[in-house]
C-alpha cells in the first residue's frame, strides 16, 4: 500500500480498535457490521468529509446518515478520534446516562446527524437531507450507510426512486455489501440478486468497490465531492466486504451480527490489527 493512504488504514485501525474497545466495556455489541464499514468510515472522516469537531452542527457541513443504526460505536470511535467528542465516553457505550447508546441518536451525541435504528428509514432521511440541500442551494453531500440486509425494506427503495426522479448528485449511497444479516447469509434469506445492476435500474449511478480498501474507495468519494463524477444522478458504492472482517474474534464466529466480548477477546483482536497494520496487510490480513 502507499504511503499516502497510510493515515486513512492507520484511521482504520484506530476505528475498529476502539469499537472494540467499547464493547469491551460493556461486554457485548453489534460487531459483525461495524468492523465490516471502518475502511469507509476512515476515508470519509479521513479527509472527504466537510465536518468541523468544534463545531459539529456547522450548517454547511457534510452530513452522515448511519442508516445501519447498530453500527453506531463504529461511527462513534470515528468521531472520538477525530475530536467530535472526549475519547472517555467511548467506555459508557449502552450503559445508565450514556451520551452513546447502541443505536445513533442525534440529540444524546454530537456529530450524529440523523437518529437511525429501525432499518430502512435512514435512507428516506437521507434522501430527504439531500433533497433539501438542493431546495436551498447548499453544496453540502449527504452520505448514507446501508446495510445489504437492510435492502430487504421496500423504503430503501421508495427513497432510492425518489433521490432519482429529483436527481440528487448530491446524495451517495454507500451499501455495505457484507453478505450477512441477524441471523444468517443474506443469499439464504432474502437473495439481494445484483446490486449494482438494481441501483442502475433505479437511476442511480452505482459503482462496485472491495469495501475493505481504503486507496480504492478514496478517488471513488472524493471524485463525486469534488464534481468530477458525472453529474444528474444520485451515486450509489457497493462496497464488497465480509462481516466481521479485521476483528479476530468476530472473524471466528457465525453468525457475528451480536458478540458477547471478553477482556482476552479483545486484546487478542487488537494485537491482531496492530500486526496486519504493520505488515501492511489488508485488514483482513491478506496481502494488498
Amino acid at each position: 500500500m502507499t504511503h499516502e493512504f497510510d493515515s486513512v488504514r492507520r484511521l482504520a485501525a484506530d476505528i475498529r480498535i476502539w469499537t472494540i474497545r467499547q464493547m469491551e466495556a460493556f461486554g457485548a455489541g453489534h460487531i459483525g457490521g461495524a468492523s465490516s464499514i471502518a475502511d469507509t468510515l476512515a476515508v470519509l472522516y479521513g479527509g472527504v468529509m466537510r465536518v468541523d469537531p468544534k463545531n459539529p452542527a456547522w450548517e454547511d457541513r457534510d452530513y452522515l446518515v448511519m442508516s445501519k443504526g447498530h453500527c453506531g460505536p463504529a461511527l462513534y470511535a470515528a468521531l472520538a478520534l477525530r475530536g467530535f467528542f472526549p475519547m472517555e465516553w467511548l467506555s459508557t457505550l449502552n450503559k445508565i446516562g450514556t451520551r452513546l447508546p447502541s443505536h445513533c441518536d442525534r440529540l444524546r451525541t454530537p456529530g450524529i446527524d440523523a437518529s437511525t435504528g429501525s432499518l430502512g428509514q435512514g435512507t428516506s432521511l437521507a434522501t430527504g437531507m439531500a433533497f433539501g440541500r438542493r431546495m436551498r442551494g447548499s453544496d453540502g453531500m449527504v452520505y448514507c450507510i446501508v446495510g445489504d440486509g437492510e435492502l430487504q425494506e421496500g423504503q430503501v427503495w421508495e427513497a432510492v426512486q425518489f433521490a432519482a426522479t429529483h436527481k440528487l448528485d448530491n446524495l451517495v449511497f454507500l451499501i455495505d455489501q457484507n453478505g450477512a444479516q441477524l441471523d444468517g447469509y443474506v443469499a439464504d434469506i432474502c437473495e439481494a440478486f445484483d446490486v449494482q445492476k438494481k441501483f442502475e435500474a433505479f437511476g442511480f449511478r452505482a459503482v462496485e468497490v472491495n469495501g475493505h480498501d481504503v486507496e480504492a474507495i478514496a478517488p471513488i468519494l472524493t471524485d463525486i465531492r469534488d464534481g468530477k463524477a458525472p453529474k444528474g444522478k444520485p451515486h450509489a458504492i457497493i462496497l464488497k466486504t465480509k462481516k466481521g472482517t479485521g476483528c479476530l474474534y468476530a472473524e471466528r464466529k457465525f453468525p457475528n451480527h451480536h458478540l458477547t466480548v471478553s477482556k482476552a477477546d479483545a486484546e487478542e483482536s487488537i494485537a491482531e490489527i496492530e500486526r496486519r497494520y504493520s505488515e501492511g496487510l489488508m485488514p483482513g490480513g491478506e496481502q494488498p
